[in-house]
């Protein structure tokens, strides 16, 4: 297996992320000292701005951190919570059992107090700092790219919607081209202003921290945002900002041929990737082939029964009870695999129950980006950063959209993710973090939904169980389920469907539909079928290895 790109590599530091002026930020921020959380912030925030069809400040930003004296790894989880007055009887009986677009969609913003919790817990430097990149794409303005292009053009009904978001994303009332300079003046001013908030306050490093959340939560951005949503139908209020805190959690754990993985918890599809490791445990591909028949149909029929007890279990742990110890056991999984049969599908439908309306409709939602760090000191940051700016009205004079991932809970009762007050939708962004047999060490992540899951362990087999390097792996083609409904509002189903990057041999994919897989092809390198990145520090070569998906904009750089 060949790459495009160069690998990455380097001997102090790395970073790769979702956009080479977060990667940029990012790097600047090492090299005058920060460590790797301090640049993953940094970094994170740049994606706000220079990718923020796909990534908001205000939207959610799952952290996981590992520290290197004692190996333990922390999660932020980043996501915001349901309105208090969120009230599912309404969305039942006004809009059919479904969460509209728009302000409904609306929950509490994560990211903000999940970097400042970062930096807090673990940084070195102040916010302002961390959002000096921010402040300069965003201020400055950035040239446009193709990707944040073709999405603006493709949502471009959905932009028009609102004035304050029309304003923004259709400058001169007109779709942004790839090579403009696209200015963000109002998100330049809200980073201003938590900045400053931070410089005026007298005190500790801390508490200087927490003037910057109290801006956020309690401050002129909470009563600009708590009116918006008054005034427009939406449910969050200035109580539900003030009272908000994201969750620090320790992560889920599973060891598959000595390679440890370390997981999000059940607040979002991490159990899901601990799961699929789990599943694979008595599995051993190195005997049939990379990308051969028997290698994608058993990964797909085992992504086919993960994402089904995705749907009937998994929830916010906070409000409904998640077998995560069953779902992870070795005699669970024996359960589920005897399922399987080597030369026909599981039929999708059945897997899941049916819960939900099964649609011909072929809905993908884009956003997403990511980004991991490893510092000179072996600390380790892996960041999903999300919330895209086309289904909800950004907030006048802020430049920020609120957080749209209710879009990922159910208008149903009894669902395990069913819309309920102050509960966190399940989230698809799941950072990730994996300790290799000789000790080396890998953030990974990916965008794309529910094709995350799916595609960081497509990499993480690569590199574990046929010796890719870390560019290589990424760069491999790649294949997707979408069998299970989506995680997205309207949560729709294609059973069966198998989509297969076009690299993958034509005889191998008529194999497979032979065996009932309805495959469609994909055009090589698409951006739907994720873009992971991963930096692998390891220890045979001594080196840190920087990997940069070519399927969006991703770049790595080190020294």
């Amino acid at each position: 297996m060949g790459s495009t790109r160069m690998m990455a590599t380097g001997h102090k530091h790395m970073i790769s992320a979702g956009h080479p002026l977060a990667t940029q930020a990012g790097l600047e921020i090492l090299e005058a000292g920060g460590n790797a959380v301090d640049a993953g912030v940094a970094a994170a925030m740049v994606l706000g701005v220079v990718q923020s069809d796909l990534v908001n400040f205000a939207g959610v930003a799952p952290i996981m951190v590992r520290e290197p004296d004692n190996g333990k790894v922390t999660t932020i989880s980043g996501l915001g919570r349901w309105p208090k007055k969120a009230d599912i009887d309404f969305l039942i009986q006004n809009h059919g059992g479904h969460i509209p677009e728009g302000i409904l969609r609306m929950i509490v913003p994560g990211a903000p107090d999940a970097f400042i919790t970062a930096l807090e817990k673990f940084g070195t430097i102040s916010f302002g700092e961390a959002a000096r990149g921010a402040i300069q794409a965003a201020g400055g303005g950035f040239i446009m790219h193709d990707l944040m292009a073709q999405s603006i053009r493709e949502n471009e009904e959905k932009y028009r919607l609102h004035p304050s978001t029309r304003e923004i994303y259709l400058p001169n009332n007109s779709v942004p081209k790839p090579g403009d300079l696209f200015v963000q003046s109002d998100l330049a001013k809200t980073f201003k202003f938590l900045s400053d908030e931070e410089f005026n306050k007298k005190g500790t490093r801390i508490e200087k921290l927490n003037a910057v959340r109290k801006a956020f939560y309690e401050g002129d951005i909470a009563i600009a945002i708590s009116d918006f949503s008054h005034n427009n139908g939406g449910w969050i209020t200035l109580s539900d900002l003030k009272d908000f805190r994201v969750s620090i959690d320790q992560p889920l754990k599973v060891t598959r041929n000595d390679t440890t993985l370390f997981t999000c918890g059940a607040w979002s599809q991490g159990v899901s990737m601990a799961q699929l490791w789990s599943f694979l445990k008595h599995k051993d591909f190195t005997t049939i082939g990379h990308n051969s028949t028997e290698y994608i149909h058993t990964l797909a029929e085992v992504i086919k029964l993960v994402f089904a007890d995705r749907e009937l279990y998994v929830g916010d742990p906070d409000f409904v009870h998640v077998p995560s110890e069953k779902l992870l056991s070795s005699e669970y999984a024996k359960t589920r695999l005897n399922l399987m049969k080597n030369d026909e599908i599981l039929k999708g439908v059945d897997l899941w129950k049916g819960k939900e309306d099964v649609v011909d409709k072929d809905f993908i939602s884009q956003d997403t980006s990511y980004v991991c760090v490893i510092d000179a000191d072996g600390l380790v940051a892996s960041i999903t950063p999300s919330d895209g700016s086309a289904n909800s009205p950004a907030i006048p004079e802020w430049g920020i959209t609120p957080s749209s991932r209710g879009s990922q809970s159910w208008a149903i009762k009894g669902h395990p993710s069913c819309v309920a007050p102050w509960k966190r939708p399940r989230l698809t962004p799941n950072p990730a973090i994996a300790l290799l047999p000789n000790g080396s060490i890998m953030p990974f992540g990916t965008p794309g939904a529910d094709v995350q899951c799916q595609a960081m362990l497509q990499v993480l087999l690569n590199i574990t169980e046929f010796g890719f390097s870390p560019q290589e792996a990424v760069e491999a083609p790649r294949f997707a389920s979408y069998n299970a409904p989506d995680s997205f509002e309207p949560h729709t189903a294609l059973p069966d469907v198998l989509k297969i990057e076009n690299a993958i041999d034509i005889e191998i994919r008529r194999e497979l539909e032979t065996k009932g897989h309805k495959v469609e092809v994909w055009p090589d390198q698409i951006w739907k079928a994720g873009a992971v990145c991963a930096i692998l520090n390891s220890k045979d070569q001594g080196l840190l290895l920087g990997a940069a998906d070519p399927r969006r904009p991703c770049l790595a750089l080190g020294r």
